[in-house]
């Protein structure tokens, strides 16, 4: 039956897991089915063609070998370079998590100044302007690239001196532009978020678009009677690294123990 099948999810290391995490709460019942490209990590840096490459490397995988029935692209870098690309290819419905994330902050700013973080790739892509543009012609959107926030999270330094040392220099641009509202525009940087809130203070709202993408998953497969009505679904995990640091991290931030099986693609 099609509501049996798994829900997919691809991401280059760890950030993806914030999305694993909010699908756990509000889809228990579905099974997930996870690729974190932990060898091939960071994307941000890496050219639009090779990281569409990439991308949908796994999602051959996972259709291949893991019978999905819905697929969510639960990388920033990897969204924008090619969700359409992907949508056009497999015959299952793919999600990105830009869309949810740039509604998610329309609906929550008040004074329609928006800033936007994400790695070299997405920034570059310009996918967060124009999509907010597209919606708001009168918003005004600041963008930053933070490229060392995802290798600050990936090992696991977050909590450091360093962490706020960088996330004030990053971010002070933004500050002095007097956004309201601040995309998290990687799926790692909610592991940080803390640090986020630190430094850009109460009066600005952090957009995590991992909330908004499980609420859109769940009213596609809603939409198209694919919601699984099980109880607890199964969890698995794959990675094309060291499992070792995934494992661990996954543990901290799912609550329960990951297991995660090394696939050379």
């Amino acid at each position: 039956m099609e509501e049996k099948k798994a829900i997919g999810l691809l991401d280059s290391g760890v950030g993806g897991l914030t999305l694993v995490k909010e699908l756990n709460r509000l889809l228990p019942g579905e099974d997930i089915v996870y690729f974190g490209d932990t060898a091939r990590m960071p994307y941000g840096a890496k050219e639009p063609e090779a990281v569409r490459s990439f991308a949908t490397e796994i999602i051959e995988f996972l259709a291949a070998t893991q019978d999905i029935k819905l697929l969510i692209v639960a990388c920033n870098t990897a969204t924008a370079v090619g969700l359409g690309y992907y949508q056009d290819r497999f015959p299952f419905p793919v999600l990105g998590v830009l869309e949810p994330g740039v509604q998610a902050a329309l609906d929550k700013s008040r004074s329609r100044r928006i800033g936007v973080i994400g790695t070299e790739a997405t920034i570059a892509s310009k996918a967060y302007p124009n999509a907010i543009l597209a919606r708001d012609k009168e918003a005004k959107v600041f963008a930053k690239a933070c490229p060392l926030f995802v290798l600050l999270v990936e090992n696991q330094l977050t909590d450091t001196p360093e962490a706020y040392r960088i996330a004030e220099s990053y971010l002070a641009p933004l500050k002095g532009q007097g956004i309201d509202t601040l995309i998290l525009g990687c799926t790692h940087y909610p592991l940080m978020e803390h640090v986020l809130a630190a430094v850009m203070g109460e009066g600005v709202a952090l957009v995590n678009s991992a909330q908004y993408t499980a609420l859109a998953a769940r009213d596609v497969l809603r939409a198209q009677g694919l919601l699984n009505s099980a109880q607890e679904g199964r969890r698995r995990f794959f990675v094309s690294g060291d499992p070792r640091n995934f494992e661990q991290i996954g543990k901290s931030l799912l609550g329960y123990d990951v297991k995660a099986f090394r696939v050379m693609l």
